[in-house]
């Protein structure tokens, strides 16, 4: 089983809760629209070489950011805080249901979503076992 279509699924269920979210606790669309491409500014790190770039892209594109910055909104009665991560979370589900995937070093393209692996080399997919009688 290829668990690619899984975990696009997965992201798309998770940009429309955040969204909705988001828009279900009064969030401005001007901010949603302003923040909604933000995390993609970690990129700038690819101009210090792909190892640096990947660790500051995955750190901007996983979902513990987001559930540390909006667990602390909430806790300090933070509304811009909760707003900002759920942005922030609908980002990286829209990603991932596009197929943007957390970065390998190897490249840009190198990534958990892509089928290609640490070496560069596609991923062949798994066989299959033949039933037993």
């Amino acid at each position: 089983m290829n668990p690619r279509p899984i975990l696009r699924a997965e992201g798309l269920a998770i940009f429309g809760v955040a969204t909705a979210a988001y828009f279900l606790l009064g969030g401005p669309l001007w901010l949603f629209l302003l923040l909604a491409l933000a995390p993609d500014l970690a990129m700038v790190g690819y101009l210090a070489g792909p190892a640096s770039g990947s660790r500051l892209y995955n750190a901007a594109h996983t979902y513990v950011g987001p559930l540390v910055l909006g667990a602390a909104g909430v806790w300090w009665a933070a509304p811009l805080a909760v707003s900002v991560a759920l942005v922030w979370t609908a980002h990286i589900g829209v990603d991932r249901a596009v197929g943007y995937g957390l970065k390998y070093p190897s490249g840009f393209g190198d990534t958990h979503l892509s089928g290609t692996n640490l070496a560069g080399s596609v991923d062949a997919p798994p066989v299959e076992a033949e039933p037993s009688d």
